[in-house]
Parts: C-alpha cells; sequence; structure tokens
C-alpha cells in the first residue's frame, strides 16, 4: 500500500503493464493490434500504438527485464521528482522515443516495434540526472560503475548496436527515450542542473 499511496503513478505503470502484457501473450490479434507499425503510423493509422505498444511485450524475458529495470528506478524518481511530474515524463518519453523509429521505418511495411525500453530510459537517465554518483550495473562487466559513467557508455552502445542491426531490439527508442528524459526532467524540474552538479562534485 506504501508504494501505491507514496508513488501512485509509477505503481498503475507497473501493475497495468504487467496484466496487459500477459493477456497480449494469450491474445496474438491484441498484441498485433498494439504493436507500433510505423508503416501503419506515417500513415497518419493507428497513431494510438505509440501508448499502447509500451504496455505491451515480446516474450517473459522482455517483459521480467523492462520490469525491474522500472522497479528499480521510477519509483523512487516519483519520489523525488513529484507524481505528475513522473507521469508527463513517461508518457511524453514514451511517444518521443518512437518517432525517429517511425521515420527510418517508414517505408517497411514488415517492421513493428513494442515495449516500454524508450519510457523506461528515459526514467533511467532522468535518475541519473538526480543520484549522478549511485551505483548500476552494466554487461558484462561484474562489478558496479557510476551512474554518471553508466551514462555515456550506455548511449555510445545504442549507437553502435543500431547501426549494426543485428538483433531485434530497437536500440533507437533507448537512445531518443534516454535523450527524452534528459530534457523533460529539465523542463520540469526546477534547479535539477544546479542539484546535479552538486551531486556531482560534493560542493554544497
Amino acid at each position: 500500500m506504501d508504494y501505491i499511496t507514496n508513488t501512485p503513478v509509477a505503481s498503475l505503470i507497473f501493475i497495468f503493464t504487467i496484466i496487459t502484457s500477459i493477456y497480449a501473450f494469450n491474445d496474438k490479434e491484441l498484441m498485433i493490434r498494439f504493436m507500433l507499425n510505423p508503416y501503419t503510423v506515417s500513415r497518419k493509422q493507428r497513431i494510438y500504438t505509440f501508448i499502447t505498444s509500451g504496455l505491451i511485450h515480446a516474450d517473459w524475458m522482455h517483459l521480467i527485464f523492462n520490469m525491474m529495470s522500472f522497479y528499480f528506478f521510477a519509483f523512487r524518481l516519483e519520489a523525488m521528482m513529484g507524481s505528475w511530474q513522473f507521469g508527463l515524463l513517461y508518457f511524453v518519453s514514451l511517444i518521443l522515443s518512437d518517432i525517429p523509429t517511425v521515420i527510418r521505418h517508414k517505408n517497411d511495411v514488415w517492421y513493428n516495434s513494442l515495449g516500454a525500453s524508450g519510457a523506461i530510459s528515459a526514467v533511467l537517465f532522468s535518475f541519473i540526472l538526480f543520484q549522478p554518483l549511485s551505483s548500476m550495473y552494466i554487461f558484462p562487466l561484474p562489478f558496479p560503475i557510476w551512474a554518471i559513467i553508466f551514462g555515456p557508455l550506455y548511449l555510445v552502445y545504442c549507437v553502435y548496436a543500431s547501426k549494426q542491426g543485428r538483433d531485434n531490439i530497437n536500440h533507437d527508442a533507448h537512445f531518443f527515450g534516454a535523450l527524452t528524459g534528459l530534457i523533460i526532467t529539465v523542463l520540469v524540474v526546477p534547479g535539477i542542473i544546479p542539484h546535479f552538479i552538486t551531486a556531482l562534485t560534493g560542493n554544497r
């Protein structure tokens, strides 16, 4: 109950995303209807999939990984930045992180994208602005590194992986979600840049 009372937006997103994803695992028609298809969206059809594609996941591993990341950072972030600010960050990032994908794949009728990774990247990078010296893990390193180091490495990896295109992961959404998270946080949280510098340098 403390989560719902103190961080209602993150709680609702967490619960609803899990329920919707599990339901879609057993209803392929729903999954197809909810997925983002750039070819269709670029022709002004199924615009709603900018949101619904973030409420479903490809499989259990995809869902578990994203929801674990959400759990570790989203609740703490909402408590630090405020509920309406967190909700705005999450849903605007969910939309904006997919726009480059729509532009890049607008003529690829068979390309689809789903999952909350873009919005979760936004949450992660917003969190970095609040706590740049918190510890994070990056695969395959067996030890934690500071968030301020993790961030640039993550962005470089996203760019590299996107150019390689060897997997089925939408690295563009990760990259642009991260940038969107930084920008929105700076816009809606007064004093976040001085806070970031202070947290980084230890000067008060």
